[in-house]
Parts: C-alpha cells; structure tokens; sequence
C-alpha cells in the first residue's frame, strides 16, 4: 500500500504540474473562486514560502535523503502498518514530485493559490498532510507496541 500511496501521488502531482505548464504562461492566474481560490503559475527556487531561494542542488540532496531514509525506515522498523503506510507515503510521494520539478526544471511548480497564503502545490499538501498524520500517530500510539519498536 506504501507504494500505490508514493505512485498516486508523485503521479497526480506531476500531472497537474505538467497541465499548468502547457496551459499557463509565468505569473498568470485563473481564478477559480474570485478573490479565494485561483490558480496561479508560480517558479518556486526555494523551500515553503519561498525561503532559501536558488538553494536547488541543496533541496536536491535533502529530498534524497529524506526519501531513502524514510524507505529504509519503514523496511527496517515497520512491517505492516496502515498509518505509516498512509504518512510515509504522502510525505515520499510528495517529496518525489517536488524532486522531479527540482532535476527537470531547476524549480518547483506552485499553482494553489488562496490569496491569503503563499502559492503551493498538490505535493506539499501531501507532504504536510503525511507530516501530521505521522505526529499524530506517534503522540498516540500505544508506546508497548509502536513506532519506536522494532517489530
């Protein structure tokens, strides 16, 4: 199931990016909710909220790691279980699509924009969704039989 996770996501992501890429110019917007919710074409060259702009062969790297890390973890420490599943594979799948925007383009593609918020994507949903969702887990997990066992 980890895998259908990081496939369906890494998928739609790339999808809806490669849609904004040959449907929008640089900079452009279509609003979907005027004055809520639009899409606009934004280059992002940093992290969230544009931080650490043109530090791409760094997030590279940082986007490896997490990814491998977070497969030989899961391999390692958790056989089965749907949670863990769930998390890593948003978090990964995310990490993937964005990695893929990174190698090909030299830029991360942005296009949700809620007008209150900085433009963001469908991998940084699953990214932060999967980050929760895994903090979640952990706080309440049952410590006799958990994340920190080694099953």
């Amino acid at each position: 199931m980890l895998y259908l996770w990081i496939l369906s996501i890494a998928f739609f992501d790339q999808l809806i990016k490669l849609y904004i890429l040959k449907n929008f110019y640089y900079g452009q917007t279509q609003p979907l909710i005027k004055g809520v919710f639009h899409l606009t074409y934004i280059k992002n060259t940093g992290a969230a909220f544009g931080i650490f702009r043109n530090a791409n062969t760094f997030f590279i790297i940082i986007s490896i790691l997490i990814i491998v890390f977070l497969l030989f973890y899961k391999r390692v420490y958790v056989k089965e279980n749907r949670y863990i599943n769930l998390s890593f594979g948003l978090i990964i799948g995310g990490a993937i699509g964005n990695l893929i925007d990174r190698i090909r383009l030299n830029y991360v593609v942005d296009y949700l924009d809620f007008r209150i918020w900085p433009v963001f994507n469908l991998a940084d949903i699953a990214i932060v969704i999967g980050a929760v969702l895994l903090i979640i887990y952990i706080l309440f997990d049952d410590f006799n039989y958990g994340f920190f066992k080694k099953v």
